[in-house]
């Protein structure tokens, strides 16, 4: 039963062991920037939403960053017939499950549970690897399962390494960083920036309302400091005779 109680308490100080090492690059996020968000939308729905669903997402929603109702009926509405409907895919989760080994996962609040940061570079760290039946790996999520589905875009990237001791003197080889073997139809920056746009959408959709909740919340706290004031000396006066 000790050892038992032990394990369970170490479990989450190995996951951060083993989640340190990989650097995670800062996501360009701002719910306010229309425009990135209005360009990430579009990326989602013409690469992602053909297996991964937002079903907690309805298409008549990107009118809060600016879209009016027939821009998204004749840009962004795709996979459904009118723009009230939720962001489902076509792709029977049975038939997922043969050609993919499991179900691609619901994109809501992806950006909620594993961060910004985390999506951002798990996009632009898809390196070629034939030992995988996709031919790609990840930096971030080893083994991963998903193929490059942007590599038209990005390129093919290839890992360089470099040669480390270990604590017994053998060596081993380290990933340094990835290098672009065969270029893609954008540059690198426009790349990254594109990524961004999309890790940006992805955030907003995690939590559309956040920008307005906030807004909610520093006018009640402006009000809240108004009436302290207020109160304050209003307070002053009733018992001003009161000893």
């Amino acid at each position: 039963m000790k050892k038992l109680l032990f394990l369970l308490l170490a479990l989450p100080t190995a996951a951060f062991a083993s989640g340190a090492a990989i650097h995670l690059d800062h996501a360009p996020v701002n719910p306010n920037d229309q425009e990135s968000l209005q360009r990430g939308a579009r990326v989602f729905v013409n690469y992602c939403l053909n297996c991964h669903a937002a079903s907690y997402m309805r298409y008549n929603r990107m009118q809060d960053f600016g879209l009016t109702e027939p821009q998204i009926k004749d840009n962004l509405l795709f996979a459904a017939e009118k723009p009230g409907e939720t962001m489902r895919v076509a792709m029977k989760i049975k038939d997922a499950k043969a050609w993919f080994g499991a179900p691609p996962p619901d994109l809501s609040v992806i950006a909620r549970s594993r961060g910004p940061d985390w999506v951002y570079t798990y996009l632009r760290g898809f390196y070629r690897d034939d030992s995988r039946p996709t031919g790609w790996n990840n930096t971030v999520f080893d083994k991963v399962g998903m193929p490059h589905v942007l590599h038209e875009l990005q390129g093919q990237m290839a890992p360089v390494y470099r040669t480390e001791k270990t604590a017994d003197g053998h060596d081993h080889q380290v990933m340094e960083r990835l290098e672009l073997t065969v270029p893609g139809k954008i540059t690198l920056a426009e790349y990254d920036a594109l990524v961004g746009d999309l890790v940006n959408y992805l955030a907003w959709m995690g939590e559309p309302a956040k920008s307005q909740r906030m807004n909610i919340g520093l006018a009640v706290l402006l009000f809240l400091s108004i009436f302290y004031v207020v109160a304050f000396y209003l307070k002053k006066e009733f018992w001003k005779d009161v000893h």
